[in-house]
């Protein structure tokens, strides 16, 4: 397979089941931000320590982005085209919430607003957590124009919580504190 096509040289794109959109389409947009927080996650892969995160764990999210960029990826009418392994993320939002309290239980409790930092896991995990918010705003947007699976805006929902509460995890068990946001007075 090549990896050119030269189909998008008119600046537009093939959706799944053969339809061409501007690559400019709110569709677009949002499942290349969702490319783009797997980029982020697969960084997070090198700095991510136990117990905080695993491999298992951080690729499971990896192939749960790749699900939910597929279904973006297909119109609303053409779901069908996606079978079973493609419709929904492996990780329930039930399960990533029981990890988000394992993980909330292994740093202080929060008593000011935390700026991104500290280690560098910490710092990857706040990178994903802000791209993953920008997923999500996009997939916003494009609700307002397109049905969309719910199950898409839900985990992008969750997994900017898991994100942040795996950055706070990581510095606490490194032993450094996170860095407070001080207003000035």
């Amino acid at each position: 397979m090549k990896l050119y096509t030269r189909t998008g040289d008119d600046g537009s794109s093939g959706l799944f089941g053969g339809d061409r959109v501007s690559k400019s389409h709110l569709r677009l947009v949002a499942y290349g931000t969702l490319d783009e927080l797997n980029s982020v996650m697969g960084l997070l892969l090198l700095y991510a320590t136990a117990p905080c995160a695993t491999q298992e764990t951080l690729q499971r999210v990896q192939h749960d982005l790749f699900v939910l960029g597929a279904i973006l990826a297909t119109p609303a009418n053409r779901q069908e085209l996606l079978g079973a392994r493609m419709s929904a993320p492996t990780w329930t939002l039930a399960d990533m919430e029981a990890d988000i309290d394992r993980l909330t239980a292994l740093a202080p409790p929060m008593t000011a607003f935390v700026l991104p930092g500290g280690t560098s896991a910490s710092a990857h995990a706040h990178l994903a957590r802000t791209v993953c918010r920008r997923a999500e705003r996009e997939v916003v947007a494009l609700t307002h124009e397109e049905p969309l699976n719910p199950a898409v805006l839900a985990y992008l929902n969750r997994l900017s919580d898991w994100l942040f509460a795996l950055a706070r995890a990581e510095n606490a068990t490194a032993g450094v504190a996170d860095i407070q946001w001080m207003p000035k007075d």
